[in-house]
C-alpha cells in the first residue's frame, strides 16, 4: 500500500491535485507518564553536562513510565480522550492499530492486548513495530486505507517506552529517549476536499540504528545479556546526514503528489527526535521554523509518538483551521521514512 514518489521533479501546473482520501482526524490525545527526568538527573549517571544536552538535541526534560507498566498501559491511558472527543464508543471500533517498538512482549499482540482493555470486542488488533519512529506514519495510511474498503472508525495509538531499551550508561542514546503514547481516531468524512491527499514513503537498510539481540538471529542469551546487547545503538552522524536528507526529500514529494508547493503548506508535525534535525529540515525546506511545533524540549525523543504529539498539540492549541493543508514526516531505524500530506475539513 506504500508508494514512493520521485523527489526529482519540479513542481508544474499541469499537475491536477488528486482526489483525496476522504478521512479524517476526528479525536487526538496523549498519555505522559508521571516521572519528569531532567538534563542536571542525568548528569549524576553520565558523563555530560545540561548545557551539552540542550546544545546538542534542545531536550531539557523527558518523561519515564513506572517500572511497573508497561507499554499496553500507556496505550489504555491515551485511548479515552481521543474517543471522546471524536463521539466513538471502543465498541464501535473496525480496528486498533498500535504502533510501537516497545512492544510489552513478543506474544502476544499488544494490539490485542489493547483491544481487550478497551472492550473493542469486534476490532481487528494490528501492531506495526519495526519501523521505529515511523511506526505511526505506517500505522495511519493503514487505517486510511482501511477506511476506504469498508471500516467506519479505527484506533491508532503510536507509544514507545524508549527507556527500557536505552543503556543508562551510554551517553550518545541516554540523553534523548522519553516515554510517551499517542492516540488518533481516524473516521471518514464529508468535507469536499478535504482528507489524505498524498503520501511518500520510502526505505533504505541500514544497522546504524538496531537492537541487535532478542530475535531469531541472536536469541537472548546470558551473553547477549552481559554484551548489552538488547540495548538500543545508535549512530548519531548516520542519523543525522539519513534525517536531514530524507525528511525535506519525503515532505517535498507528498507535497507535490498533492499538487501543492512546500511553502503552502501551514504546518508541520515533524518527527521529535532532536531540534537542530527539525530546524536543519525546516531550512532546506526553506520554510519558517514556526510552522513546526516543537514538543521534544520536554518530551524528549518519543519514538513512535512523536509526530502525534506534535499534531494533538496543534489540536489542543486550535491552530489548525478549516482548509488548512498539513504534513506527518517522520524517519525511522532501517531506515524507514514517510510523509503523509492532509488537509483539514
Amino acid at each position: 500500500m506504500t508508494m514512493v514518489y520521485a523527489t526529482d521533479q519540479p513542481r508544474s501546473l499541469s499537475v491536477r491535485p488528486p482526489v483525496p482520501l476522504p478521512i479524517t482526524v476526528s479525536g487526538s490525545s496523549i498519555h505522559l507518564p508521571d516521572t519528569v527526568v531532567t538534563n542536571a538527573d542525568l548528569t549524576r549517571t553520565l558523563d555530560t553536562s545540561a548545557d551539552w544536552i540542550v546544545a546538542r538535541t534542545g531536550i531539557r526534560e523527558r518523561r519515564r513510565l513506572a517500572p511497573e507498566l508497561a507499554v499496553s498501559d500507556m496505550c489504555i491511558a491515551a485511548a479515552p480522550a481521543a474517543l471522546a472527543e471524536a463521539g466513538i464508543s471502543a465498541r464501535d471500533l473496525d480496528a486498533v492499530i498500535v504502533a510501537t517498538y516497545t512492544y510489552d512482549q513478543p506474544l502476544p499482540s499488544t494490539a490485542l492486548m489493547v483491544k481487550d482493555r478497551l472492550g473493542a470486542g469486534r476490532a481487528l488488533p494490528i501492531d506495526i513495530t519495526q519501523a521505529a519512529c515511523a511506526n505511526g506514519l505506517q500505522a495511519i495510511l493503514l487505517a486510511a486505507h482501511l477506511l476506504q474498503v469498508s471500516a467506519q472508525a479505527i484506533l491508532v495509538i503510536a507509544a514507545d517506552c524508549a527507556s527500557r531499551v536505552t543503556d543508562p550508561l551510554n551517553r550518545t542514546t541516554g540523553v534523548f529517549f522519553g516515554d510517551a503514547a499517542g492516540a488518533v481516531v481516524l473516521t471518514r468524512t464529508e468535507t469536499t476536499g478535504a482528507g489524505l491527499l498524498a503520501w511518500d514513503f520510502g526505505s533504505q537498510l541500514s544497522h546504524d540504528v538496531e537492537i541487535r539481540a532478542g530475535g531469531s538471529r541472536l536469541p537472548t542469551s546470558a551473553q547477549t545479556v552481559a554484551e548489552r546487547e538488547h540495548y538500543l545503538r545508535m549512530d548519531g552522524r548516520a542519523v543525522w546526514a539519513a534525517a536531514t536528507t530524507r525528511l525535506p526529500e519525503s515532505i517535498r514529494a507528498a507535497a507535490y503528489r498533492a499538487g501543492l508547493d512546500v511553502t503552502e503548506i501551514d504546518h508541520f508535525f515533524l518527527h521529535q527526535a532532536n531540534l537542530n534535525i527539525l530546524t536543519a529540515a525546516m531550512t532546506e525546506l526553506e520554510v519558517p521554523m514556526q510552522r513546526a511545533p516543537v514538543t521534544l524540549d520536554t518530551l524528549g525523543n518519543t519514538g513512535s509518538a512523536g509526530v502525534l504529539t506534535a499534531l494533538h498539540q496543534a489540536r489542543t492549541e486550535d491552530r489548525l483551521m478549516p482548509g488548512d493543508t498539513y504534513v506527518l514526516s517522520a524517519i525511522g531505524a532501517g531506515f524507514q521514512w514517510g510523509t503523509l500530506c492532509f488537509r483539514q475539513g
